[in-house]
């Protein structure tokens, strides 16, 4: 019912830029028919909510509906991802669960987030705070990144890495602890449909 719902809401919905290019990083397209069938991957669900309740008014009725719903999906889904938390236009989060982000993060446009990834802050010490993630980074499977670190445009971190250090644009991050590799196509091929509206 509630999908029933959301997608007679799609002339409205897609109006917000954020949307449209979360949609058009799954398919290539805006469309209503992309629509209807992205709403059936957990990701796309998660973040169409989180973009709702951020952008419309609590007074509005697609606001009160994401502020209802919204928190369902933390549970349903595992993603743990605060209203407060910082994100660019065109996030892709492709599979079930398992993604942790702290509310200070921030991330850049056209990031591409894999399940049982952790985007932390540090409590104390030279790295206290929250990573600040640049465009077109593509993050794998089981990475962590902690603590007040910059990373660059156009980097790919792989599978289980540690990142707890400034990574330059045109990187490769492999490993725990992580190791930087210059690699300035390091994404091309992982960060596909970019939005560039």
């Amino acid at each position: 019912m509630l999908h029933f719902i959301i997608r007679q809401c799609y002339s409205a919905i897609v109006k917000s830029t954020n949307i449209k290019a979360d949609l058009y990083r799954y398919f290539g397209k805006t469309d209503k028919a992309s629509f209807a069938k992205a709403l059936r991957i957990p990701g796309f669900e998660f973040t169409l909510f989180f973009r709702l309740a951020v952008e419309w008014s609590k007074y509005s009725f697609l606001g009160v509906l994401a502020r209802h719903h919204y928190p369902k999906l933390f549970v349903r889904y595992g993603f743990q991802i605060p209203r407060a938390t910082k994100i660019g236009k065109g996030l892709r989060i492709s599979h079930f669960g398992g993604v942790v982000i702290n509310y200070n993060a921030t991330l850049g446009v056209n990031c591409y987030l894999s399940h049982n990834v952790t985007i932390g802050q540090v409590l104390a010490g030279s790295k206290m705070g929250c990573p600040h993630i640049g465009n077109r980074v593509w993050i794998g499977p089981g990475a962590v990144l902690v603590g007040n670190i910059s990373i660059g445009d156009d980097v790919l971190i792989a599978g289980n890495a540690f990142v707890n250090e400034d990574v330059p644009a045109g990187s490769m991050v492999i490993g725990n602890p992580a190791k930087v590799i210059s690699n300035a196509n390091a994404t091309q091929g992982y960060i596909t449909h970019i939005a560039e509206f």
